[in-house]
């Protein structure tokens, strides 16, 4: 599996994928950075079979109504430190992973 960490969730998220073998790009890695459009990180993600990871609820309300971007997870734990963040991705990171291979769409809440 592919993932693409967009730009409201750190970058040192990634790490954690990457550790445990995972292709994992942040969108800060494109070459437009944080300017990339949610169209291109669709557009990306669907032919790269890439998993973004976002706050972001545009690419939530995308995925219900034209399957975009290829599946998502959607990050919705308020406003939590960053150490929290990791924290909460690497004590759940398998169950994370297990559901988004049967679903499209993953909302953490």
């Amino acid at each position: 599996m592919k993932f693409l960490i967009d730009a409201q969730l750190p970058r040192s998220l990634t790490k954690i994928f990457l550790e445990r073998g995972f292709d994992c790009i942040h969108i800060f890695d494109l070459e437009l950075g944080n300017k990339t459009p949610d169209k291109i990180i669709n557009e990306i993600s669907i032919q790269e079979k890439r998993i973004v990871i976002t706050k972001d609820s545009d690419f939530f309300y995308s995925q219900m109504i034209k399957k975009e971007p290829y599946k998502l997870i959607l990050v919705k734990l308020g406003n939590i430190s960053k150490n929290d963040l990791l924290e909460f991705f690497s004590d759940h990171f398998e169950e994370i992973v297990s559901k988004i291979k049967k679903e499209d769409l993953l909302l953490i809440r």
